[in-house]
């Protein structure tokens, strides 16, 4: 850019004149990490920003926060992770924070929008690199079903049921899937 015009520039972005080299170069310097600094390359700064985080606010005090503290095993960049793996690994924390306020009355089932597959009580889930997600579980009538659905038309809504008559305990689906993610080998291997 030729330095004639440089004032209709810094006038047009509300700089005064003469003061975007000098901002420019202030900002550059600002930018530079110290040595002290723990992200010290781009690269270090890209990743850290697309490591997953997880917020959520509720209305009252009683509803339980999704946990706030992402697994290490889920730590992974995004970027790292195919569309399947992610959508499988998120859906696990809220699956088992939704069990967590269940009582032992109760169990988780999912409801499906887009379809009549209705309610289906989970009692198993994976992925297929890159885009698929997979339930297993009975519906209402007792039907054992499996819902194979794209990452792109993945809408749930989790539900509780009264656990089934014969059973003692409810069906703890969500902390099973956790202790997997914990437990399991590094799928990229």
């Amino acid at each position: 850019m030729a330095l004639a015009n440089q004032p209709r520039l810094n006038a047009a972005i509300g700089l005064p004149f003469g003061s975007l080299g000098r901002s420019l170069a202030q900002t550059a310097s600002s930018k530079r990490p110290a040595m002290s600094d723990p992200i010290a390359t781009s690269a270090e700064a890209l990743e850290a920003d697309a490591i997953p985080r997880v917020h959520d606010v509720h209305a009252d005090d009683q509803t339980a926060q999704t946990s706030q503290s992402v697994p290490d095993k889920l730590k992974q960049p995004v970027s790292k992770k195919s569309p399947a793996q992610w959508a499988y690994e998120r859906l696990i924390i809220y699956i088992q924070n939704f069990e967590k306020q269940l009582d032992n009355e109760h169990e988780i089932a999912m409801g499906f929008t887009g379809g009549n597959a209705g309610v289906v009580r989970i009692e198993g889930m994976g992925f297929y690199d890159p885009d698929i997600v997979t339930f297993y579980g009975t519906d209402g009538e007792g039907a054992k079903t499996q819902l194979i659905q794209h990452v792109s038309q993945l809408n749930v809504m989790l539900r509780a049921l009264p656990k089934n008559i014969d059973q003692e305990v409810p069906n703890r689906i969500g902390f099973r899937l956790a202790e997997d993610l914990e437990d399991a080998a590094d799928p990229s291997v």
